[in-house]
């Protein structure tokens, strides 16, 4: 039978969208192709300003959503020479994520995801699983992150304790113990911060290789102040997004600094930011870990991987690439196992990293 299937990923990066096709024949897993496309600065400042309230939003939304299945679809066709003939099984669709609030309000809270998965269907032909993160908030849990368990399946070790980093606008580690145990969580911002500071001073989308970062020095007191919000000291299960970490929550860090920090200085600390709170977080969950492999955006961010190095003596720093997926075909990829596990009736959650009462088959199918 066949098992090909696409993956697309949009993350709090808002860089664009990032899908791959993935041959699971034989129980494996081969990436056959990948393929970006970037959003159109009026799309990507739209998503972004979505993610805090705002005028005729539902509206403003809806018309979001089809521009961005626009995009997806540009990407499935960009991958479908890849298949070769092949049929293609299903797309698995995340969306763009633009408010995330488990168990608030109501005890139950949300997780909006724009997407038009109808669209997409219809304009590849292609069955679409798409909600993949509605079921496991419905079960009690956080509905992120739901990559660990693709992590635990690409990336585990028996008998050795590794720690996986996803860096993207926020960053979150997916734990795996020598004995088969998986965890995982959000840790806090990772490049959203940073690239926020980098287009405001520099005009840029984002500091390349964290070159301008590495010009300046991590002004500790700010590290202090930033480490010292109440999110980082909440107990697992967490997580996070632009709804804790965004321009106004930097904007009141630096006005409580009482004094002036330049602003590669800001950009250093940002960046030593996202390393500290990620090697906290491994040393308290798996302080036995040896190596860390890091995917997503960050881990092309030389100055961010060198500072986690710094930060974890003792432990191998290293991009996913080494492990045969590179850092930015990595979430992707996983959403496309998590597709596939829908069309198999299999969970895609962990309950142990969520919070959920238990397993769940994740996501709602639009057939070809």
């Amino acid at each position: 039978m066949d098992e090909l299937y696409i993956g697309l990923m949009s993350g709090t990066s808002l860089d664009g969208v990032d899908g791959v096709l993935v041959d699971f024949a034989g129980g494996g897993l081969e990436v056959r192709a990948h393929a970006h496309r970037p959003f159109e600065p009026a799309l990507r400042a739209e998503l972004l300003a979505l993610n805090a309230p705002g005028d005729n939003e539902l509206h403003r939304a809806a018309l979001a959503a089809n521009a961005l299945a626009g995009v997806c679809a540009e990407v499935v066709e960009a991958l479908r020479p890849a298949a070769a003939g092949r049929p293609v099984r299903a797309v698995g669709a995340h969306g763009q994520t633009v408010r995330h609030r488990p168990g608030q309000f109501d005890g139950i809270g949300y997780t909006l995801q724009l997407n038009a998965p109808a669209l997409l269907a219809e304009r590849c032909g292609l069955a679409v699983v798409a909600d993949l993160r509605s079921r496991d908030l419905a079960a009690g849990g956080q509905a992120a992150p739901l990559v660990p368990a693709f992590h635990r399946e690409r990336f585990g070790r028996p008998g050795e304790d590794v720690a996986v980093a996803n860096v993207g606008g926020i960053a979150n580690l997916s734990l795996l113990a020598a004995d088969g145990g998986v965890l995982g969580f959000d840790c806090g911002p990772g490049n959203a911060l940073m690239d926020l500071w980098c287009q405001r001073h520099l005009g840029r989308p984002f500091d390349a290789d964290g070159a301008w970062g590495a010009s300046g020095q991590v002004d500790e007191a700010l590290l202090r102040a930033a480490l010292a919000d109440p999110w980082f000291a909440l107990p697992p299960p967490k997580s996070t997004g632009r709804d804790d970490f965004h321009a106004a929550w930097l904007d009141a860090l630096l006005a409580r600094a009482g004094s002036s920090v330049a602003p590669e200085n800001v950009q250093a600390t940002l960046c030593e930011l996202s390393a500290r709170s990620i090697a906290l977080d491994l040393r308290r969950a798996l302080p036995a870990a040896r190596e860390l492999l890091v995917c997503g955006g960050g881990a092309l961010n030389g100055a961010l991987m060198r500072r986690l190095a710094a930060a974890l003596p003792g432990c191998r720093v290293a991009s996913t690439a080494e492990r045969g997926l590179p850092p930015l075909q990595v979430e992707a990829t996983a959403f496309a196992w998590l597709a596939r596990a829908h069309v198999h009736g299999r969970p895609g959650n962990v309950p142990a990293v969520t919070g959920a009462r238990g397993p769940r088959v994740l996501g709602a199918l639009y057939p070809a």
